[in-house]
């Protein structure tokens, strides 16, 4: 199985990109690419940009990767309630090219923050409007005040009931 993982976040030390690398290693027999979405940025979104520009280069190969995936795992970091300026541009960029971006693929989505609301928010926005995009979403966890729940040293999940549920999630894909 190919498996595509990446946090929807630019942050060069991105909780979410550990929470997201941690998930896909627990994959048993899995071939696991963790990408940067630092990789696919391109200039804001707007339909004038999309008539100057045409579909940039980028948002043709983050679409391709997806499509070369077998399973994906994202992990979403919050901004203000909801995804990130960074991965919501790289979203509205791929999405241009084909709207069910997702491609069908099985999927399982995080979110993690410092704090005890987990991100939430952001993880029922994917939830959401996911199947539109066709999101095969199989399992989505939030992840509460990550420096209680992560070994950062370890790179590991350590509260086991969080744990034990997303092992239950990744056995889906």
């Amino acid at each position: 199985m190919k498996l595509l993982a990446f946090a929807a976040s630019n942050s060069k030390n991105s909780i979410n990109k550990k929470l997201a690398t941690y998930a896909a290693n627990l994959v048993e027999n899995a071939e696991v690419e963790i990408i940067d979405i630092n990789d696919y940025e391109m200039p804001i979104f707007s339909e004038d940009r999309e008539k100057d520009l045409g579909q940039p280069q980028q948002a043709k190969d983050f679409y391709q990767k997806i499509g070369e995936a077998d399973a994906i795992i994202i992990s979403y970091a919050e901004h203000n309630g909801t995804y990130t300026a960074a991965f919501k541009n790289l979203f509205d960029w791929t999405s241009r090219i084909e709207q069910k971006l997702y491609q069908n693929k099985p999927m399982v989505i995080m979110s993690t923050t410092p704090g005890p609301g987990g991100a939430k928010n952001v993880l029922n926005n994917a939830l959401t409007s996911g199947p539109y995009f066709a999101a095969n979403i199989v399992g989505a966890l939030s992840v509460p005040s990550f420096y209680d729940n992560f070994d950062g040293e370890t790179g590991k999940l350590t509260n086991t009931a969080l744990n034990e549920e997303l092992i239950s999630m990744l056995n889906k894909l």
